[in-house]
């Protein structure tokens, strides 16, 4: 063969050596690095939640989801060959926006949430005392992110003064949150190939789903089991 020929292979012969080398077609990822100084101890701390709940408390994991705007969402679902179902395409969204403030509770698994129509402090302190008037005693561990409204001195305050320790993530660890996961699953089920109108009718939806999943929740258990997360003593700023 001259230099700098190739000759001809076929795709199975290809396919048989990438996978003998351990090779295969995977979607390229996003890595978020954090330049939390104190992320090695702010991760320890919410493992260590996760792992022993304290006997005299709850752990609640606290987030914010969406918005849950009114616009078309791509998704799947069971069509007749050929005959995919269409959604319309929007440039302008007349509706108005909604946020969802949602907390996990590790203990049984359950979802507890409100919807609004901002996120502010104001919002989240109101969605606190909500938690408060659920589990009135003991007291309330809730890992939240850095979002300005959880750090509010209104909402630190009453927050101490109702016996609620605010645990906050890693800056840029939102992947930490137990909630995050929760989320995905909400909406792939609820929100994915939809075009709903209506802040009711996309409500309805999420409440539907969220019935669904408290009537079937189980306590949570063994966060990210064998991750390299529970090895680093540092943050490890790559790709891991």
């Amino acid at each position: 063969m001259a230099a700098g020929m190739v000759a001809s292979i076929s795709r199975e012969s290809i396919r048989q050596i990438l996978r003998a080398a351990g090779i295969s077609w995977q979607a390229v990822k996003t890595w978020k690095a954090s330049a939390d100084p104190d992320f090695a101890a702010r991760l320890r701390r919410v493992l260590d939640l996760y792992d022993h709940p304290p006997a005299e408390g709850r752990v609640i994991c606290a987030d914010e989801f969406g918005p849950p705007n009114l616009q078309p969402r791509p998704g799947r679902a069971w069509r007749p060959a050929g005959h995919p179902a269409r959604l319309r395409a929007t440039y302008h969204r007349t509706g108005g926006v909604r946020h969802m403030l949602a907390a996990l509770d590790l203990a049984t698994g359950k979802i507890t949430y409100r919807i609004r129509g901002r996120k502010r402090h104001q919002e989240f302190l109101s969605f606190l005392k909500l938690l408060r008037q659920r589990w009135p005693a003991g007291r309330l561990y809730l890992t939240c992110g850095n979002f300005s409204p959880h750090k509010h001195p209104e909402v630190t305050g009453r927050a101490a003064a109702g016996n609620a320790g605010l645990v906050y993530l890693p800056v840029n660890a939102s992947w930490l949150n137990w909630t995050e996961p929760e989320f995905t699953a909400l909406r792939y089920f609820a929100l994915n190939g939809t075009g709903h109108r209506t802040h009711t009718g996309q409500g309805d939806a999420i409440a539907a789903c969220l019935r669904w999943h408290n009537a079937r929740a189980q306590p949570r258990h063994n966060f990210a089991p064998g991750s390299v997360i529970r090895t680093w003593t540092s943050y490890q700023n790559k790709v891991a």
